[in-house]
């Protein structure tokens, strides 16, 4: 746990890659905490939780601690909330953290593994629910990749924007949960101070601005902006919490300001891929059989100076994914992952949206991995 007085930890091609802590301060042990025993929280979570009769957990989509650092003195309703850092999972992108939020799994254990994931040699773009054929909510039925039960089972409302309602990964992480739409952040806050009032023990919610600015427009003074208007946000949210309830506030990943530092992997690097997953920060390639050798060679030699290079073998052995990994998450990995420490993206022709983005995420720098997870009491 770290105290937002003490130096951000900020990982470093010494130190190798920030690893999720999953037997304790992660995001994928939040949702357990408060379901089973918000009374005796673990050590590694701020005080303000027990005793509470209502529960609101919202998770803010981008927000890194040290970007939340990085930004204090702009912050006054943040700074009302008991804090600490604690890791999300890997990789640090938004459909495997937000997975791992609400079925309280490791991804490894819960199968969604990548924001991008090979499914029998096909690329599911698992935000879209979508392959290079269209959409693939029928080909690839979201409830057989990922299978175990959101928030134990407990189908408490979750407060979503209305246009994910029906999505293939609502499906996937909120399947058999009681949606409440909105549209505008305003109705976000007014339709969780409504399920308050109906007396709702636990109440998810969820907002994506943040990670919205960033992608689009990097670590600027836009998203200064934005993070001050969500800020005041909580500060309202906070003021109008009834007596006995409270808030938690955690979010999926941080970012890095990438900027317009695209890499395309080398050629003697891609004479030996297939296909790739994954996205620009944690690239998986996936290699012609029995190219597996070369393939790892030539990405060390071509990307190690900006990359951890690793294999497949490695990341399960060393726990990337949790303690566990599962045929088939396990089937859905690569052969060799370029992660960056460095800020760069790699790119794929294939991995294509509306803007080049300018922040990322994906990889297992601090600050991707270091989130905040804070409370405050009504």
């Amino acid at each position: 746990m770290v105290g937002d007085d003490e130096v951000t930890q900020r990982a470093t091609v010494d130190d190798g890659p920030f690893l999720p802590d999953y037997e304790g301060a992660c995001t994928s042990n939040v949702v357990g905490t408060l379901l089973e025993d918000p009374d005796a929280p673990p050590s590694w979570f701020p005080d303000g939780l027990a005793g509470a009769d209502q529960i609101v957990l919202l998770v803010l989509d981008g927000l890194g601690w040290d970007q939340m650092l990085d930004r204090w003195s702009l912050l006054r309703g943040l700074p009302l909330m008991n804090r600490a850092a604690i890791t999300t999972v890997a990789p640090t992108t938004t459909a495997t953290a937000l997975t791992s939020i609400s079925t309280g799994l490791p991804p490894g254990e819960h199968g969604v593994i990548g924001y991008r994931m090979d499914v029998d040699h096909d690329v599911l773009n698992v935000l879209r629910w979508s392959t290079s054929r269209g959409d693939a909510r029928e080909l690839i039925p979201p409830e057989s990749i990922q299978q175990d039960v959101a928030f134990g089972g407990q189908r408490p409302p979750v407060v979503v924007r209305a246009e994910f309602r029906d999505s293939g990964f609502s499906r996937a992480h909120l399947g058999g949960c009681r949606h409440i739409p909105y549209r505008m952040p305003s109705t976000l806050v007014a339709e969780i101070a409504h399920q308050l009032a109906l007396g709702e023990p636990f109440i998810y919610a969820y907002y994506d601005g943040i990670d919205k600015v960033a992608h689009e427009y990097g670590l600027s003074h836009f998203y200064d902006t934005e993070l001050v208007f969500v800020d005041r946000m909580i500060e309202y949210l906070v003021q109008v919490l009834p007596a006995g309830a409270a808030l938690v506030i955690t979010a999926d990943h941080g970012h890095v300001d990438v900027g317009d530092r695209i890499v395309n992997p080398a050629p003697e690097v891609l004479s030996h891929v297939q296909r790739q997953s994954g996205e620009a920060r944690f690239r998986w390639l996936h290699a012609h059989p029995g190219a597996e050798r070369d393939l790892y060679d030539a990405a060390r030699e071509h990307h190690g100076d900006t990359s951890w290079v690793v294999t497949r073998d490695q990341t399960v052995d060393e726990c990337w994914f949790g303690p566990k990994v599962l045929p088939g998450p396990l089937r859905r990995l690569g052969d060799v992952a370029l992660v960056p420490f460095e800020p760069v993206a790699f790119e794929d022709p294939a991995d294509t949206g509306p803007f080049v983005l300018k922040g990322r995420h994906g990889s297992m720098t601090s600050a991707e991995v270091l989130v905040p997870l804070m409370v405050a009491r009504g």
